[in-house]
């Protein structure tokens, strides 16, 4: 048997916006979702196997991962323990290139190089569908950071534990294009996607409206990649996003993630469309941070607008990324 394993993870951003869930028990999106896989933004991932061991093991960034986010690692690693009929347990060693947990999809490539690092050390063969269905049940956008390039996520009917991510196109699709991401804070953000989810489903009257019309969203998602044009693409991305925070915004109480840094940079983006006639638009996931999708052409006056704009600490700039990526030893 393989005694440890690497895995390298790219973070994603979903275009066309997941917010909701069909199945908690089985983690399933209520709602389809579009995503482009982000490279430099790297999840790493070591599984080393330890029969001293009587538990798993989670290190974050060096230091031991909180409770909840271990029961979450030892959840992934008892499911393939369970199929392999291992009974070994692991350390799992995990940092981010990036800041954790504060809405910039640590959770989805940290997952998803879980996943992968927890079939490779226990012997099972590399399959992409099956690594994604593992990573979507600790976390539903860990799916779509198991494929490169763009990827979909079909919404789940409730008990369909198959539903996996789907690549569309790979990163050699549309090469040029690029998200400027404007940091707006360091830390970890006040309510987690899971329990902001949570509590649009329970509590926004615009729930139903959001599952009914996300689909529509998607599909002008889609074109915009399929064609690369960010014209069309443009327009679809914003829609997505800010009705995802509008929905966020009608919970009881309100789920706020944007500070007014977001705000700000928000108004960045929308004076150098309007104004300075530049071809970039902005979205944002559940966190405070904004990201501007551009091509490489319009690259360099983004990040010159950002570093300008009040509250942004600093700029990080992804291009669309590969797949997982295995070692084992």
């Amino acid at each position: 048997m393989i005694r440890s394993a690497k895995v390298r993870a790219r973070a994603n951003i979903a275009l066309a916006k997941y917010w909701g869930k069909s199945d908690d028990t089985l983690n399933l999106p209520a709602v389809p979702s579009i995503s482009v896989t982000l490279d430099p933004m790297i999840t790493e991932t070591v599984i080393t196997l330890d029969e001293s061991l009587t538990e798993d093991v989670f290190l974050l960034g060096g230091e031991p991962a909180a409770d909840d986010e271990t029961a979450r690692v030892r959840k992934v690693l008892g499911e393939v323990r369970k199929a392999t009929g291992a009974s070994v347990f692991g350390r799992v060693e995990s940092r981010n290139s990036f800041p954790t947990a504060s809405g910039l999809a640590s959770s989805a490539s940290g997952f998803a190089a879980l996943a992968g690092a927890a079939r490779a050390v226990y012997g099972l063969p590399p399959d992409a569908r099956a690594t994604s269905i593992l990573a979507r049940r600790a976390s539903a956008s860990a799916a779509r950071s198991v494929l490169g390039g763009f990827v979909e996520l079909p919404a789940g009917r409730p008990g369909d534990d198959d539903v996996a991510a789907i690549q569309l196109h790979p990163a050699s699709h549309w090469p040029d294009l690029r998200l400027v991401v404007a940091v707006t804070s360091e830390g970890r953000k006040d309510v987690g996607s899971r329990d902001g989810m949570g509590l649009s489903r329970r509590t926004s009257p615009y729930f139903a409206a959001w599952v009914e019309g996300a689909p529509a969203m998607a599909d002008k998602v889609r074109e915009g990649i399929e064609h690369k044009n960010l014209a069309l693409l443009g327009p679809a991305l914003e829609h997505s996003f800010s009705t995802m925070h509008a929905l966020a915004l009608s919970t009881s109480p309100p789920t706020i993630y944007w500070q007014p840094a977001s705000v700000a940079a928000l108004h960045t983006v929308r004076r150098l469309r309007d104004v300075d006639g530049v071809a970039v638009y902005a979205t944002m996931d559940a966190g405070p941070h904004v990201k501007a999708v551009c091509t490489a052409a319009d690259e360099a006056k983004v990040i010159e607008a950002f570093s300008a704009t009040p509250g942004v600490l600093r700029t990080l700039v992804a291009k669309p990324g590969p797949n997982l990526e295995i070692e084992t030893a």
